[in-house]
């Protein structure tokens, strides 16, 4: 903890001249209005630069998988409103920023001129060109065509300023280039939680993975024979890393609390997993520690990613007879140990109680409006330690990515082998204390129809390494990405489900055998005064029905099935939605921006 402290108090020191220092050090951004005679001379300039370039996410990857599969949200998301209908360029204008572009091209122009070696100056243009491919690789997910841009542009630059789209392959060989070059020179040891080798080499290879499966499915941007060397290069790159980084899963031998360390963890600087972490110290760089993801607040997990789990001896959850009408207590039941270090489990005691209306104590679940049940406690500090939850250290970029990178690339190849698994998918799973997977996994008929349109010699180990993937970076933000790479995105079609109930009366929420909950018809009315169950808790009761009706928690079938809580997710137009437009009013300045894809 003490290496903590003054790590950030001398980064906070040298940030002071870009601003203060708060919780948000590494969003800030450079003043580009630098004088170039007085900056850019020596390597503390470089760094306090690239400083101001950071723009790496917070404890916000937690909610980051909202308007999935994976969870949803009561407010308001883009995606929900394209899906909503009548969506246009006038009224999806997000994206069409260039402000950092500028910035790191003024760094890449004028960096030169600093008086250090030649290999220090190749580290912090790799840093520059690093940050560039970064800020590419967002707008070719959003808008497919861009104009690419290597200079920072000035008064008169009629040239870039009405320029048109550049082809995705032509944007896409830019980057990789900027990726490249960035993978040769930048340091692979420096500061912690500054961007390294390492960091460079894991988001080039999830990039090149993206692009490759990108092309791969998506034949409307004909590009589909170029998928195989992408996907070559993702597979080459996360080799490296595995081989080269000295980086390790995280596992002291108990299955049942090694994957959920990772998320509430003080202290992550010294941990072999984290590729890229958020550190921070109380009073000194204070993390966010309002848990937003916990309790009904817009945000909340479902069902569907609750199924995809396995059961703890290996075997697939849909092969349970009557799973789809498991109750909130058997679906936990004998189950991949990542589930309960993910949602709320029956038995779970919660500390934490500010963000939960019941208040500290046993779980039980809170049931409302809108709501699905259930409650994520991934990222969640359940602590009354204001200086713990101020200390939460963000994992942003881990070592288990880097071997799902790897083994999904060899599986869409068709290449992988079980050794392969074994240096990959395996140590993930033997952390949570899994059966190992073997290259003759058999074939899930729901992972089958979910992902339909799998092309590979090795379809069966592609689904599972998909699985996979889900349930280890749950809530971290990649579920959005994967889904429009691999194109099904229809996916986000599905009902935004909760928890299941059989019908009215008295439920185990706990798991200990005593109601804990009452569910009444909608013309019943909640007692003033509450029964309480054997253990002398007061029974929590609920009024149910379906939509439209005056009642606190919707029913897909009225007095019974699962918690409902949208009524109607919307349209996904394919191609069109795995797309944004260029919103309308840059169209109407540069008349050399065309839309596509139907917008």
């Amino acid at each position: 903890m003490i290496n903590k402290y003054i790590k950030l108090a001398v980064v906070c020191s040298g940030l002071s001249l870009l601003g203060s220092c708060n919780d948000n050090y590494l969003d800030r951004v450079p003043e580009t209005a630098i004088n170039n005679e007085n900056f850019f001379n020596t390597a503390t300039d470089l760094e306090l630069y690239i400083n101001g370039l950071y723009n790496f996410s917070g404890i916000g990857i937690y909610q980051s998988d909202a308007t999935t599969d994976n969870a949803s949200t009561t407010g308001n998301t883009e995606i929900k409103t394209i899906m909503a209908g009548n969506a246009s360029a006038a009224t999806i204008s997000g994206g069409w920023s260039w402000d950092q572009l500028r910035k790191i091209n003024f760094f890449l122009q004028h960096m030169g001129k600093a008086k250090i070696s030649e290999s220090e100056k190749a580290h912090y243009e790799g840093l520059g060109r690093y940050f560039r491919a970064r800020f590419y690789v967002e707008k070719v997910q959003r808008f497919s065509d861009v104009p690419w841009v290597d200079k920072a542009l000035e008064v008169g630059d009629t040239d870039y300023l009405f320029a048109k789209r550049d082809p995705r392959a032509t944007v896409v060989q830019k980057i990789m280039e900027d990726f490249e070059f960035a993978a040769q020179n930048v340091q692979p040891r420096i500061k912690s939680g500054t961007v390294n080798k390492w960091v460079v080499l894991q988001e080039y290879g999830r990039f090149a993975l993206y692009e490759g499966t990108y092309r791969k499915y998506h034949n409307e941007l004909e590009l589909k024979t170029t998928a195989t060397e992408f996907l070559n290069k993702a597979q080459a790159l996360s080799d490296q890393q595995m081989r080269e980084g000295g980086f390790s899963i995280y596992n002291t031998g108990k299955p049942n609390q090694d994957y959920g360390t990772l998320f509430f963890s003080e202290n992550l600087e010294n941990n072999k997993e984290i590729v890229l972490g958020r550190f921070y110290a109380n009073n000194v760089l204070n993390a966010d520690s309002w848990p937003g993801m916990f309790g009904n607040y817009e945000y909340y997990p479902l069902r569907d990613l609750v199924q995809a789990y396995l059961m703890k001896d290996g075997s697939f959850y849909a092969a349970q007879p009557g799973y789809e009408k498991n109750t909130f207590v058997k679906e936990f039941e004998n189950r991949d140990p990542r589930l309960a270090q993910t949602y709320a489990y029956p038995g779970w005691q919660l500390i934490y109680s500010h963000t939960y209306a019941q208040g500290a104590g046993l779980y039980v679940q809170q049931l409302a409006k809108n709501f699905s049940g259930y409650h994520q406690i991934k990222g969640f500090q359940n602590t009354l330690s204001l200086e713990a939850r101020n200390n939460l250290d963000i994992p942003l970029y881990r070592y288990a990515e880097v071997l799902l990178n790897f083994a999904e690339a060899k599986a869409e190849l068709g290449q992988l082998t079980q050794a392969d698994l074994d240096r990959s998918i395996n140590l993930l799973r033997r952390r949570a204390g899994m059966p190992d997977m073997v290259v003759g996994v058999g074939i899930d008929p729901v992972m089958a129809t979910r992902y339909s349109n799998v092309e590979s010699n090795q379809r069966n180990l592609v689904l599972e390494i998909r699985r996979e993937r889900r349930v280890e970076l749950a809530f971290e933000g990649f579920r959005f990405n994967d889904l429009m790479r691999w194109n099904v995105g229809e996916l986000l079609k599905n009902k935004r489900e909760g928890i299941y109930f059989s019908g009215l009366g008295q439920h185990d929420m706990t798991g200990d055998g005593v109601p804990d909950i009452v569910l009444l018809a909608s013309s019943s009315s909640i007692p003033a005064v509450k029964e309480k169950n054997s253990l002398g808790r007061e029974l929590q009761y609920y009024r149910v029905g379906r939509f439209g009706q005056d009642v606190g928690v919707f029913l897909s079938d009225g007095n019974s099935g699962t918690v409902e809580t949208i009524e109607n997710t919307g349209i996904f137009e394919s191609p069109k939605f795995y797309y944004r437009p260029i919103p309308q009013g840059e169209v109407l300045l540069n008349n050399n921006l065309k839309q596509l894809f139907g917008w």
